[in-house]
């Protein structure tokens, strides 16, 4: 804790800059991640030697993001529910392969992280974190509790590995979160639970925001939807272009500007028909939605974010998904979220929170904390699947108890796909011994010999 704290002292303060549009959101999001020309390593020097590793600090911009663009919001809460629906549990490895699971008490400190919160409370703002900021950050109080560290107030820092008379990148000292209102907390590396699943390229453990490379996507669908209301705000009409003769005064002009807006503009006065006195002339210009082929182009964009998010259009039912949308499409697109998107996310998770729990047996490497989505309602098979996935595994129980397993490992070894698990008796089908035989069969008699 001391090095650590030696560190981070004599940090000099950010400084801060105005911004007022997402291009300068943009902009900042470059230069804190190091993308821009001003380092090439993406690291905030506190002294000679060490660094500091910042997450981007644009975390407010992004949850204004979420809470005002619908298809960020539609992705990230789809994410969400369903990484969320999950619980944590032991699973044992024998020789090396993922073999049963089971609970324990040990579990209490994930499954009550504190007080009145679950499981699903802390994984819901674990998978928040990440999609916005790239990371997520967590801690152990005094009092036992699980605590967030919010990521735009949270530094990696490190030191510079020494080796053989040269810089051979970096170690990680720890952790300091430091609130706008309060001192810095210093934090050792075994101290924080760090999740980071989409790695940025740029640093050496701080992790990147899915939102990173569609902000400008992002703006261009806001974009769209000022469009559409500006259209409707106007007459809902394309645009037009009112022209009159050279003898008509400006007064006049502005009085009938005022006079034709107020009866004329806005969606209540759409399709009314205009009148035009002597002298004047009405032209369109521009394009309507139908012209501009406006549904296929939001919906590209659209497209380009779901899948930025690792979400198929049609889980969030997005326009390009339900125009292809059957129930086998979406039974694909719905294993393909699962397996590509979420089950990594699990993995990643588990590891990450296995540093808070000990686990079974002094933590000898046969058990690891590992994820249970069996009863995630996502995730179920169809009626029809699920009974003929049944069906087999009662037939390999029969089949297996007949040839002299018990039927305790039967049941262990078929529920965790391990057998290794499978105990025999020592006893055989009676077809394989002589009536009355316990043991082994006996070699046949030959036939010249039975005479």
């Amino acid at each position: 804790m001391t090095s650590l704290w030696r560190a981070i002292r004599g940090r000099p303060p950010e400084e801060e800059r105005a911004i007022a549009t997402l291009d300068d959101y943009a902009q900042a999001l470059q230069e804190s991640l190091g993308y821009g020309s001003w380092s090439s390593l993406g690291m905030t020097q506190t002294q000679p030697g060490q660094a500091a590793e910042r997450v981007p600090t644009d975390f407010p911009g992004y949850a204004t993001l979420f809470a005002t663009n619908p298809v960020i919001w539609a992705c990230m809460s789809a994410r969400q529910d369903v990484f969320s629906a999950t619980r944590f549990l032991w699973q044992r490895l024998n020789k090396g392969r993922p073999s049963e699971m089971f609970g324990s008490s040990d579990l209490r400190l994930l499954e009550e992280p504190w007080v009145g919160g679950t499981t699903q409370d802390l994984l819901a703002r674990v998978i928040q974190d990440a999609d916005l900021a790239g990371n997520s950050y967590w801690a152990r109080s005094e009092d036992g509790d699980l605590v967030r560290l919010r990521p735009d107030w949270v530094q990696i820092v490190l030191e510079r590995r020494e080796f053989r008379g040269g810089h051979m990148g970096y170690k990680r000292l720890g952790y300091l979160y430091s609130e706008p209102d309060g001192d810095p907390v210093p934090l050792l590396v075994d101290e924080v639970v760090h999740f980071a699943p989409k790695p940025d390229p740029m640093a050496s453990f701080r992790g990147m925001s899915w939102l990173t490379p569609i902000l400008r996507e992002t703006a261009n669908d806001n974009l769209m939807s000022r469009h559409k209301r500006s259209f409707m705000e106007n007459a809902a009409t394309p645009n037009l272009v009112v022209k009159f003769a050279r003898e008509v005064q400006p007064d006049a002009l502005e009085k009938f500007r005022a006079k034709a807006d107020a009866a004329h503009k806005g969606a209540s006065n759409a399709y009314k028909t205009m009148y035009l006195g002597g002298g004047a002339d009405v032209s369109v210009v521009g394009r309507d939605f139908q012209q501009l082929d406006f549904s296929n182009t939001q919906g590209a964009g659209e497209t380009r974010i779901a899948a930025a998010a690792g979400v198929p259009p049609i889980i969030v039912g997005l326009s390009e998904g339900l125009k292809a949308a059957t129930y086998s499409n979406y039974g694909q697109a719905r294993r393909r979220f699962a397996d590509g998107t979420i089950h990594p996310l699990w993995q990643n998770v588990a590891g990450s929170f296995s540093r808070l729990v000990a686990p079974p047996g002094g933590g000898s490497g046969a058990v690891r904390l590992w994820y249970d989505a069996r009863d995630v309602p996502f995730l179920r098979e169809d009626r029809k699947d699920a009974a003929e996935i049944q069906g087999l595994q009662s037939r390999t129980i029969r089949a297996l108890v007949d040839a002299g397993y018990e039927a305790e490992s039967v049941k262990h070894a078929v529920m965790s796909e391990d057998w290794d698990l499978l105990t025999h008796t020592g006893l055989f089908s009676v077809q394989l011994q002589k009536p009355g035989g316990t043991g082994p069969p006996t070699e046949p008699i030959p036939p010249d010999e039975e005479a």
